[in-house]
């Protein structure tokens, strides 16, 4: 079994649980995810099946979101799951300023990560040594904000926003409702968090894990094909000889105008991954040789 599971990851859980039930239900070893979701995220978790997980490095980062924010609070994790640091009520709040306060968060922006996250720190994760009452500070790191837009907006004490986001791999939302109760000098944190896009995959196509015990017990489970989500990926077609030379890790000519990361395919057949310099085919990821 080879190929991708778009799930829906349910609320609670961590990226990796959600590996081990995945990986316990199909009977299957080679398991991984794409784009680790916090356990109080829902939404798109990509999960790369069999060989498809050599895939994974090679899937777009285009990630999108729809977050609620609550103003006027502060807490130890950026979201609802840790303890309240500071409570004071903002209403004098209005959309108008939030709006322009927002407008700082899009492009290339800097980020200093949560401090419970999954980033390593001399082998250690942040969220082990926060944990242990060790506040190590992740370094700063730039991340791209596509865009953002309001959906909603409930004024009051502790109004709260729902906002759309689309924006590049690495973005914490976490991070970035805590630096907009910065910028709106309120404080600021995440209350809720829905990822709807991740890596080419798209929450209203996912299926949860009762959808898919169900699929498993009907028999009518089917992976998505290892190639579906490198379609932003151009593709080259290689002929039968050049085919078989390219699988056996030799590089080939190539009459084509490209440069970088392309899928390459002998008519239908998926064989891998390349790279295009000079003209020249170079095998980066040989996914299904010819037999």
């Amino acid at each position: 079994m080879q190929g991708f599971l778009n799930l829906n990851k349910p609320y609670g859980c961590t990226s990796h649980d959600c590996v081990e039930r995945v990986r316990k239900l199909l009977r299957l070893k080679r398991v991984g995810h794409a784009g680790t979701l916090d356990p109080a995220a829902t939404g798109i978790l990509p999960i790369a099946l069999g060989k498809a997980t050599r895939l994974l490095q090679y899937l777009p980062g285009k990630k999108a979101y729809q977050a609620t924010v609550r103003l006027g609070v502060r807490t130890t994790t950026d979201d609802l799951e840790g303890e309240v640091i500071t409570s004071l009520p903002c209403a004098g709040l209005n959309l108008a300023d939030i709006k322009t306060a927002l407008s700082e968060f899009i492009g290339k922006i800097e980020q200093i990560p949560p401090n419970y996250s999954a980033i390593q720190i001399d082998g250690q994760r942040l969220y082990n040594l926060a944990r242990k009452g060790e506040m190590v500070q992740a370094p700063k790191r730039t991340v791209e904000v596509l865009n953002i837009k309001v959906l909603d907006w409930r004024d009051g004490d502790f109004p709260e926003l729902d906002l759309a986001i689309t924006c590049g791999a690495g973005t914490y939302i976490r991070a970035l409702a805590r630096d907009l109760g910065v910028v709106l000098n309120t404080g600021g944190t995440l209350a809720a968090l829905i990822r709807t896009e991740s890596s080419s995959f798209w929450l209203k196509d996912s299926v949860t894990f009762t959808d898919l015990e169900t699929q498993l017990q009907t028999g009518t489970f089917q992976p998505i094909p290892a190639d579906a989500a490198l379609q932003t990926l151009p593709s080259v077609d290689l002929s039968g000889t050049f085919a078989k030379k390219w699988c056996q890790g030799q590089q080939v000519p190539l009459d084509l105008d490209l440069l970088g990361l392309v899928r390459v395919y002998e008519e239908a057949h998926f064989l891998g991954i390349a790279q295009i310099q000079d003209h020249i085919l170079i095998p980066q990821m040989v996914f299904e040789p010819i037999s």
